[in-house]
């Protein structure tokens, strides 16, 4: 184990910036030494808010710094698998933003790059640090909801205006959603919902992704808002400018245990954002996010939760089967009234202290298991195997579309499970 604090590097300065509140939790174990941005009005600000942190211009010159151990790669998803296997080539550990690559051959270039260099890969996936879904996966491990049988997942979120930079030239984004990139026409970013259900159904460890299809709607949204917000004569706002893209995909999963997992990705149609949507179901329970801010996440569990329920007659010496009727109806109740039996350990011990951090403490949680599995040699929460499974759907989906929404198999990447 290192005796001093662990010398991370960032590579994107602008949602870098968002996690010196975690890195100011982890002091001690953690150092920020430098940080990388193509934008010198990005590096200012950081030399300016942070006047001991190196600045680099460029990652090929940050990736020769013998000082730094780590590297957080927050930089766009394009970037992110490449990136990824320069700095473990160079001898660093990575921590990378979702998702971890978009095709399939830099999938299995990570995997093999991890398994050669033998560093520390683990993909940054926050939504899996919430505290909602860290307590789902808890019940889920202790076998609350019974057998699960399905499970699903989606990030719907507007984000047309994050299309077009403010001078009129479109963001990685907006070339992203358009033109015939690789995922203009698919689930194009999976693994905030993929990642907690992946947990939830232990898939890379009892259980595994097996074949997967989508289906995308027509593009409708991106078109809409370009008329109304982008001036005369500018070529987004033409009818063809968004034709590739779609506004929704579905995608359907199926595991090797017979599970399905529903998934759904929007970052186009015109609704309020609400960051987390969820459900599961199993032969002895239920779970269902809120749908919006004024709403609590609720669970129904067999024997558990407030009302009558099969559980209940069957405790009373029930021989028979009885009707609806004579049995009352089970109730939802709030999944925070199970707070003593089922709050996750890991929430419990940090859960104060990952609130001051971003995405519902996600940011901050993420980080304290990467230095941990760093410090320990030991497998990171969310490995290599993890997330280029979950981030494979983004290609797959693209092939399913191609083919008229024919079901795709999944690659099984660790070839030793």
């Amino acid at each position: 184990m290192p005796q001093r604090p662990i010398r991370l590097a960032i590579a994107g300065g602008h949602r870098g910036a968002s996690f010196l509140n975690a890195l100011a939790l982890l002091e001690g174990q953690i150092e920020l030494a430098a940080i990388c941005d193509p934008s010198e009005t990005v590096r200012d600000r950081w030399s300016q808010t942070n006047p001991g942190v190196k600045t680099y211009d460029t990652y090929a010159r940050l990736l020769d710094d013998p000082d730094i151990d780590s590297v957080f790669i927050a930089t766009p998803m394009t970037l992110h698998a490449e990136q990824a296997i320069q700095a473990l080539k160079a001898g660093k550990h990575v921590l990378s933003e979702v998702i971890a690559a978009v095709t399939l051959d830099e999938c299995w270039e990570l995997v093999e790059t991890v398994e050669k260099t033998g560093y520390t890969y683990m993909l940054a996936e926050n939504y899996c640090y919430r505290r909602e879904t860290l307590f789902v996966k808890n019940m889920a491990e202790l076998g609350a909801f019974g057998e699960i049988t399905f499970a699903e997942g989606a990030y719907i979120h507007d984000c047309r205006d994050l299309n077009i930079h403010i001078d009129g030239t479109r963001s990685w984004r907006g070339n992203l959603r358009a033109g015939n990139s690789q995922s203009s026409r698919g689930n194009g970013y999976p693994t905030h919902s993929l990642g907690p259900v992946a947990q939830w159904l232990g898939i890379n460890r009892d259980d595994r992704l097996l074949r997967t299809t989508t289906f995308v709607t027509q593009s409708a949204s991106r078109h809409e808002w370009a008329k109304e917000v982008l001036p005369e004569g500018h070529p987004d706002r033409e009818a063809d400018a968004w034709l590739n893209s779609a506004d929704s995909a579905s995608t359907l999963i199926q595991t090797e245990k017979g599970r399905v997992i529903s998934l759904r990705f929007d970052s186009a149609s015109p609704r309020p954002h609400n960051m987390v949507h969820y459900g599961i179901q199993g032969n002895r329970g239920a779970f269902v996010s809120r749908r919006h801010d004024d709403e609590e996440p609720l669970v129904w569990i067999d024997g558990i939760s407030p009302g009558v329920s099969p559980a209940n007659f069957r405790h009373e010496g029930m021989a028979r089967p009885v009707g609806h009727e004579e049995m009352g109806h089970p109730e939802w109740q709030l999944l925070w009234d199970l707070a003593d039996r089922y709050e996750h350990p890991l929430w419990k011990e940090h859960g104060a202290d990952a609130l001051s951090s971003g995405h519902g403490g996600g940011d901050y949680l993420v980080l304290k298991d990467f230095v941990e599995a760093v410090m320990n040699g030991s497998r990171p929460p969310i490995d290599v195997y993890d997330a280029v499974t979950w981030s494979s759907i983004t290609p797959l989906s693209v092939q399913s579309v191609q083919n008229n929404g024919a079901p795709v198999d999944i690659p099984r990447f660790n070839r030793n499970s």
